[in-house]
């Protein structure tokens, strides 16, 4: 009895170290993912805010020999900042959020003096950011109701539409855009979807609604493994009522194996170009979730920043950062199927608790995927980013990105705040690290732990000499698991930084 005791805990009692060692891993995971199921989420969103909000440059903790100062105030849903050849500041407020929240999409020259509309959009936002070439600006129309767009607006106010009907009317939008090294411009269409099916999750998005048989569109042709997925319809009043759904269908569409669904351009989960003066769109890259930010290296390459999966909807993923690509021209980058490199069929680190593990729902992969040059925080939303070229300032060549932060408890569990700050990416190592975040025992926003500091940063630029990092923050947004978004206008801020 007692040999067969000892053989029967072999590698708790009587292994080598390895093993040993192997074993309390596995051990403190399980613990861990117990603790982690039974505990309730903690996003930094999940708070409640008094007005007015609080501005302090002191709440926020920099670098030794940097300092932070805020630029212009009371902005409503700003996304995006850019330059003009005087080093003048312009800001894009979206018009729209998450949470069906509308307002007037607008292009802002910010001066010392004040605030100058020089444009207004109509109910087809989110601007989701801007860009200045050879005296015109360049904005990404996210394209909620109408599809996307990319406008060109020149300083006397005029918009002209440079390419429309953009297949962002889904959970994601029409991101970018950035001019490249060869004049063309550059943008980013996001999917429908979480995961690619369409589920209940999207009629609270609003567009399942509007659009009833709209489904992620692939670049190429692609063969499906024939996954079906049931869920409620919300489509009927009769809460037991159901609906079978396959990927890249409409909802309620089943599909089977080795089923075809041909691509086309524009597609969804894409980077396209066109010329800086319009025309067709020519595929860059994809295989992507939400492409959000874009922007080019010194060394000419395209860098990209991907909002990952949530653990939501009928193919809900757990756990994947968001990815910082250096593109690889002509690729397909993995989603729906991969979070970079990793199989989300395979292993237990994707499966959400309680929850059954993600299906494979393409027939087909390519040989080789391209890998991520770094993998930023799970829900940091990691978005706008841009990079040093000025050794002044410091840290040339590195990456700087805002981080927007968790949307939890919509987009899935998390024990504590998640992003809520700017952080800086030696692309060559793929280490991060904290650049500008909020002072305090805790992360978060400065309307959860208090202070005047960050909120929802959502884009980093430099001015045109390099000198000074400008941080557009997007304002207070608040997440209740019954009501949704909440949203306060006029909470939004330009802050600058600046070496001493």
């Amino acid at each position: 009895m007692i040999v067969n005791a000892t053989k029967s805990f072999p590698l708790i009692c009587f292994s080598s170290g390895r093993l040993l060692f192997f074993s309390i891993v596995v051990l403190i995971g399980i613990v861990l993912a117990g603790c982690f199921r039974l505990r309730g989420s903690h996003g930094g969103g999940q708070t409640s805010f008094d007005p007015p909000r609080k501005i302090s440059s002191r709440d926020i903790a920099l670098p030794d020999g940097y300092r932070i100062e805020p630029v212009a105030t009371e902005l409503t849903f700003p996304t995006g900042v850019t330059f003009d050849e005087e080093g003048r500041a312009y800001v894009v407020e979206s018009g729209y959020s998450y949470g069906e929240v509308w307002t007037t999409p607008r292009l802002l020259q910010i001066d010392p003096a004040g605030i100058t509309v020089i444009a207004s959009g109509g109910k087809n936002g989110p601007w989701n950011g801007v860009a200045y070439h050879q005296g015109a600006f360049y904005v990404a129309e996210g394209g909620t109701l109408l599809g996307g767009r990319i406008l060109k607006i020149t300083p006397d106010g005029t918009i002209t539409p440079l390419i429309e009907n953009l297949p962002s009317m889904g959970d994601h939008h029409t991101n970018g855009p950035a001019i490249g090294p060869d004049g063309a411009l550059y943008f980013a269409v996001g999917t429908f979807t979480n995961s690619g099916v369409v589920g209940e999750d999207n009629a609270h998005f609003g567009w399942l609604a509007r659009y009833p048989e709209a489904h992620d569109i692939p670049c190429r042709d692609i063969t499906l493994n024939g996954e079906n997925y049931t869920s409620n319809d919300p489509r009927t009043p009769d809460p037991n009522d159901t609906a079978v759904t396959g990927a890249f269908s409409p909802f309620g569409t089943a599909t089977a194996k080795n089923e075809v669904i041909s691509g086309k351009i524009p597609c969804s989960g894409s980077i396209l170009r066109i010329p800086i003066d319009g025309g067709e769109p020519e595929l860059v890259a994809w295989g992507f979730r939400n492409p959000f930010g874009l922007a080019f290296a010194p060394d000419g390459a395209l860098y990209l920043t991907e909002n990952s999966y949530d653990d939501r909807g009928s193919r809900p993923v757990h756990g994947t950062g968001d990815p910082l690509w250096r593109v690889t021209p002509g690729a397909w980058h993995g989603w729906p199927d991969f979070h970079g490199r990793s199989p989300l069929d395979r292993g237990d680190h994707h499966i959400p608790p309680g929850k059954e593990r993600p299906k494979r729902l393409l027939a087909v992969h390519p040989d080789k995927l391209p890998e991520p040059v770094a993998l930023l925080g799970v829900h940091s939303s990691s978005n706008g980013f841009d990079f040093s070229r000025n050794p002044q300032f410091g840290y040339a060549g590195q990456a700087f990105i805002a981080q927007f932060g968790d949307q939890a408890p919509v987009v899935g569990k998390v024990l504590s705040p998640v992003g809520f700050k700017v952080v800086r990416v030696d692309v060559e190592t793929g280490v991060i690290h904290d650049f500008a975040v909020n002072k305090g025992k805790t992360n978060g926003p400065a309307s959860r732990i208090g202070g005047g500091g960050l909120e929802r940063p959502v884009a980093a630029r430099f001015n045109p000499k390099g000198t000074a990092l400008y941080i557009v923050d997007f304002g207070v947004m608040s997440m209740d698991s019954q009501k949704g978004v909440i949203l306060k206008r006029e909470r939004g801020v330009l802050w600058r930084i600046t070496r001493k």
